[in-house]
């Protein structure tokens, strides 16, 4: 009797060992695959708070454009030319605006360019630039179609000019009108006030190149 009773004890004592070691090893197993997914978890979120600054230093430098040609509208995210443009009544030719603006147009558009050059294409960042045609509140019926042919003249004469802005291949280019609508419109909205162009650059970035 007391044979048996020690065989069951060391059969008891075996299977609680058998069982701590099983525990153990699942407990390992367990370990190493919480740390291993806490780690890529935290070079994931590393990756993309280099990602997010990386974002915000673009948009920064987008924002901060040349602040002798552009005004930059927080509000509206949008660039407002930095001058007036005088075309005649229901007149959409640049070049019937004076030689020094029209000057200006080309250097503005130059400063577009370069703000588009300083990020090299490799780093998978696109740009999408909508130039937009104001015209003045007077109430003329085809102040629509007029803005829009402002702004594409705009475009034409950059072309013409050479600027090269339609041969980026990080580059997309529209174009548009608002008329007497749109925003933000310069108050009190009379007169050539809102004869101008507005510009809106937005950064379209991908994933980023490691």
């Amino acid at each position: 009797m007391a044979k048996s009773n020690e065989k069951k004890r060391d059969f008891f004592w075996l299977s609680y060992s058998d069982l701590m070691t099983s525990l153990f090893f699942v407990m390992l197993v367990l370990f190493v695959l919480v740390y291993t997914m806490q780690n890529k978890m935290i070079g994931e979120l590393g990756e993309k708070g280099r990602e997010l600054d990386r974002i915000k230093e673009i948009e920064k430098t987008v924002n901060n454009i040349d602040t002798a040609y552009f005004k930059y509208d927080a509000e509206n995210k949008k660039h407002i030319l930095n001058m007036q443009f005088l075309f005649p009544k229901g007149s959409y030719d640049i070049s019937k605006i004076v030689p020094d603006k029209r000057a200006d147009l080309l250097k503005a558009g130059n400063v577009i360019k370069q703000l588009i050059l300083k990020y090299p294409e490799e780093e998978n960042i696109k740009y999408l630039i909508v130039v937009e045609g104001q015209a003045s509140k007077d109430n003329w019926a085809g102040n629509d179609d007029l803005s829009y042919h402002r702004a594409q003249s705009l475009i034409k004469f950059w072309e013409q000019n050479n600027l090269g802005l339609d041969e980026l291949k990080n580059c997309e280019i529209i174009v548009a009108g608002s008329g007497e609508k749109g925003i933000p419109r310069t108050q009190p909205d009379i007169g050539d006030a809102n004869q101008r162009f507005l510009i809106t650059i937005v950064p379209k970035i991908g994933q980023m190149k490691k």
